[in-house]
């Protein structure tokens, strides 16, 4: 497929120098965008037969972990939200996996995608990750299967849509929650979510939908899937230098070996 059959260039001129800025002030603004139905329904398709096609190949990982992705801190009781363990449980298919036919290799290496990412994003250049595994993943959330409250170590995210739960399966995220920069953590806040006293924002995410999305301060989380539709969803990494890769521990966390 070429780029124009699996973006909806009209909705979205991608090449525009407009366009780009005001898709980079409502980021700026909110943290958060989504631009529904971005990808093609021919391009969505075929990814999701690819992604069914090659299920057998997901490592399936159910891991406990606290909200700040970081070990236990013996400063804190078990029950402080600095140590409070939440589930986290998915499938995910590495980048070797993905097909090099793939709408999600091209769309990744497209010049006009790359330029437009670091004009939203306010970046330089984005690089693709240098080891095998990381730069394009596949995420498959089966029936029960969720991602639990945390925050991002990485400045960014960008995702695509492939195919929603039935039932369940939303992301859910309270923004400004901590500022990792300074090292406020903000565990009173934090407690408060956790303890489901909080109000939480949902994103709607069809099929299709590309979303940024900055969740280094920023409390997410997927809840589970109560369909019998799996929940798949492309995660597009980049880096900000050239060369980088995945920690062989993160790779082995998210894809059971290291490449």
């Amino acid at each position: 497929m070429e780029l124009d059959q699996i973006v909806d260039l009209t909705t979205y001129p991608i090449g525009d120098p407009d366009f780009r800025a005001n898709c980079r002030q409502s980021f700026d603004q909110q943290g958060v965008l989504v631009m529904p139905e971005f990808a093609t329904q021919a391009a969505i398709a075929a990814v999701r037969a690819e992604g069914y096609g090659n299920r057998h190949k997901a490592y399936f990982s159910k891991n406990s972990h606290t909200v700040y992705l970081s070990p236990l801190d013996p400063e804190f009781t078990d029950h402080h939200p600095r140590n409070r363990l939440v589930v986290s449980s998915k499938g995910c298919i590495s980048d070797e996996d993905v097909p090099e036919t793939s709408a999600l290799r091209t769309l990744y290496n497209a010049s006009v995608f790359r330029e437009f990412l670091c004009e939203v994003l306010g970046e330089t250049a984005l690089y693709d990750y240098a080891d095998r595994l990381s730069s394009i993943n596949i995420h498959y959330a089966e029936t029960g299967q969720e991602l639990g409250w945390h925050f991002d170590n990485s400045s960014f995210a960008i995702t695509l849509m492939i195919q929603p739960a039935e039932r369940g399966g939303q992301f859910e995220y309270v923004g400004g929650v901590r500022d990792a920069d300074v090292g406020e953590m903000n565990y009173d806040r934090v407690a408060e979510i956790l303890d489901d006293r909080s109000e939480v924002n949902q994103l709607s995410m069809g099929a299709g939908a590309l979303v940024f999305f900055r969740g280094r301060n920023a409390i997410h989380r997927v809840v589970p899937n109560e369909g019998k539709r799996t929940r798949m969803l492309a995660v597009l990494a980049y880096n900000t230098k050239p060369g980088i890769s995945l920690s062989e521990a993160a790779q082995m966390t998210f894809y059971g070996r290291t490449g």
